[in-house]
């Protein structure tokens, strides 16, 4: 038997259509939404923002479907001390075995002052004429470099001893105290001539690295290509063992003491790409001979500089 619905029972059944209605659209929209994070969360991000007056468009993590913080880029990769500290250290060990007195120093802005004995002060030898190049050029720096004195070049690229006498009757003690007081030298001193100055590897190092602050204008291209021109025979040492990777301005010193033979070279060093320069030096005396000295100054340079193979 069939019993008719009343009213209430019909509103009630229309009620319920429109309940289940609704929820099946609502999770139509709610699956689509899931859909789409689905597939943002494959591709690994979503997009945020792009329209006109919004924000440049930004990447948003998706983790488990929900939406994370914008990614951060990677910071950049500090800048590491050169030489790496493990070269500094099998330089040192290197440099312990040999005979003699030996000190070296590096310098670059990231790793400051490193190397064995750096503060050890040595006769100076012809090292110092790096420094007579720079105060002659500061001194006449508002000059042409045609007319810087001819002695400059002799005196740099073949160690001549006259024409540095020569520069320091120009520039005196004062010209090279003045040198070492603007490149902030620590262990410099000198007394009547070039040849009485003292030095330390630190401050060696340390002056090298300044040579393109202490020089300006053509001034800096000159004396850094007199430093880069040194003659055949005496590009021994640094030079001899960092290969095309560096571009090498340096000046070295050899002569007999009480203690034997001394050996010194200096270095400015800097990368082909321009990014990155170092100070470096290697003093020793009391070697047995030249050649021994200039081996030690070659040893230690490898180990700080020649590329890995």
């Amino acid at each position: 038997m069939n019993t008719a619905l009343s009213p209430r029972s019909t509103s009630r059944s229309s009620v319920g259509s429109l309940k289940r209605a609704a929820k099946t659209r609502i999770g139509a929209v709610v699956a689509l939404g899931l859909a789409s994070i689905a597939v943002a969360a494959v591709a690994g991000v979503a997009i945020r923002g792009g329209g006109e007056g919004d924000a440049p468009l930004t990447p948003v993590v998706v983790v488990d479907g929900l939406r994370g913080r914008p990614l951060a880029a990677a910071p950049p990769r500090a800048p590491r001390p050169l030489p790496p500290d493990a070269r500094v250290a099998a330089a040192r060990r290197w440099a312990a075995g040999r005979g003699g007195v030996v000190a070296f120093a590096t310098y670059d802005r990231i790793g400051g002052v490193r190397g064995l004995g750096a503060r050890r002060t040595f006769v100076s030898a012809s090292v110092v004429k790096a420094m007579l190049l720079v105060a002659y050029l500061r001194a006449h720096r508002d000059e042409p470099v045609a007319t810087t004195a001819p002695a400059l070049d002799p005196m740099i690229t073949a160690s001549d001893n006259d024409a540095a006498d020569e520069v320091y009757a120009a520039v005196g003690d004062a010209g090279l105290y003045d040198v070492a007081r603007r490149a902030r030298l620590r262990d410099f001193t000198v007394a009547g001539h070039w040849g009485n100055a003292q030095l330390s590897a630190r401050d060696m190092a340390h002056l090298f690295f300044q040579l393109p602050r202490l020089l300006r204008g053509a001034h800096r291209e000159y004396g850094i290509a007199l430093l880069t021109g040194v003659v055949e025979s005496q590009r021994w040492g640094i030079a001899a063992v960092v290969g095309h990777r560096w571009r090498v301005a340096f000046k070295g010193g050899w002569r007999t003491t009480e203690l034997g033979q001394l050996v010194h070279q200096a270095a400015l060093l800097r990368s082909r790409d321009g990014r990155r320069r170092l100070g470096v030096a290697v003093l020793t005396d009391g070697d047995p001979s030249l050649a021994y000295g200039i081996e030690t100054v070659e040893g230690i340079a490898a180990r700080l500089l020649r590329p890995a193979r």
